[in-house]
């Protein structure tokens, strides 16, 4: 028998309410500071010529590309997603998919942007090295990741938040909802 979707929202609702967010040291952030902090400094790029960079694979990829369309559509916020078809192809053909995200953010990204890493089980090693190059590079980096507290991309971010389910579909759409919570909030600043 399928579960009723009033009992799959609820566990949405109960994965976002226990969703916990840590600070580059791993430490505890208040979930409210947290989003205080990220959209600060999201906001702060508008007039300016840095931008908001976000990444992901496969349906975390789709909650990045509607995460950037949101922010520059309706928050105002320069915006860009390196999810093109060609872009990943010619990557991940002549570096290797491990790669696919360092490279472009090693041409295009600015010090002083912010670039948001999506990915279910914080494992992706090209979404961990994109975070290194990142950081390397001076940006301001937020982190999305689930399944297990203890995966790598939980402490590689400035501000890092991590749902804390083992199913893909869950985590994603906490992801998406977090996303639109960050743009939401993006949009009244």
């Amino acid at each position: 028998m399928l579960p009723a979707l009033d009992i799959y929202a609820a566990a949405l609702q109960s994965l976002l309410s226990a969703c916990a967010a840590t600070d580059d040291g791993a430490r505890p952030f208040i979930f409210a500071d947290a989003i205080s902090a990220v959209t600060g400094r999201i906001a702060a790029l508008r007039g300016t010529s840095n931008k908001v960079i976000a990444i992901g694979n496969g349906g975390s990829a789709a909650v990045a590309n509607h995460f950037v369309l949101d922010l520059w559509n309706n928050s105002g916020v320069r915006a860009v997603s390196f999810a093109d078809a060609s872009l990943l192809t010619c990557m991940s053909n002549d570096y290797g998919y491990a790669e696919v995200f360092r490279k472009p953010i090693g041409m295009f990204a600015d010090t002083g942007d912010v670039l948001v890493a999506v990915s279910s089980s914080g494992r992706s090693q090209n979404i961990i090295h994109a975070v290194d190059e990142a950081r390397a590079r001076g940006l301001w980096c937020v982190t999305m990741s689930g399944f297990k507290p203890d995966n790598p991309l939980s402490r590689n971010g400035h501000v890092n938040f991590f749902i804390n389910s083992g199913s893909y579909g869950m985590v994603e759409l906490a992801h998406a909802v977090l996303c639109h919570y960050l743009s939401d909030i993006l949009a009244e600043k």
